[in-house]
C-alpha cells in the first residue's frame, strides 16, 4: 500500500536536490580552502572519520584546511545518494579527490563517502562524515 503523494514527492525531491547542493558548496569551500564559507555547512559537534580511522572535530578539520595540514587540490564527486529520515538525511557517494596530508601527495584516488546530514537552526548542516578508499 503505497500513502504518497505528488505534492509529498515534490517536496522530498525538492528536499534531496537542496542537499546535494549543499554538499558540492561544501566540497567547493573545502578545496578552494574557504574554511568560513564551508563552516557554515558543519554542524558544532561535527566529527569526520578519515579513511585512515582518524576522527576530527569541526574545528580539527577546518583548522587543518585553515594551516595548510590538508590541502584538497580536487574533489570530483560523482553522483550523491540522499536518503531522507524526518530532520535527518544520508547521503553516499563515489568520488576521486587529490589532497595534500601534511606535506604528503596523495595522488588521486576513489572513496566512498557516506555522510549525516541534520536539519539544525533552519538549515541543513552536515554532522557526521566518513571516508572509504577504494582499493
Amino acid at each position: 500500500m503505497s500513502l504518497s503523494n505528488p505534492a509529498t514527492e515534490d517536496i522530498i525531491r525538492s528536499t534531496e536536490d537542496i542537499i546535494r547542493s549543499i554538499e558540492e558548496a561544501r566540497l567547493r569551500a573545502l578545496v578552494a580552502g574557504d574554511v568560513e564559507a564551508a563552516r557554515v555547512h558543519h554542524a558544532t559537534d561535527f566529527q569526520l572519520i578519515t579513511p585512515i580511522g582518524v576522527a576530527l572535530s569541526r574545528d580539527e578539520y577546518l583548522g587543518a584546511i585553515a594551516s595548510g595540514q590538508i590541502n584538497y587540490l580536487s574533489w570530483e564527486a560523482g553522483p550523491i545518494v540522499v536518503r531522507l529520515h524526518g530532520d535527518t538525511a544520508s547521503i553516499r557517494y563515489a568520488a576521486t579527490l587529490e589532497v595534500v596530508f601534511i606535506e604528503q601527495h596523495v595522488p588521486k584516488s576513489r572513496y566512498w563517502h557516506t555522510d549525516t546530514y541534520e536539519y539544525l537552526d533552519d538549515r541543513w548542516q552536515i554532522v557526521w562524515s566518513q571516508a572509504t578508499q577504494v582499493r
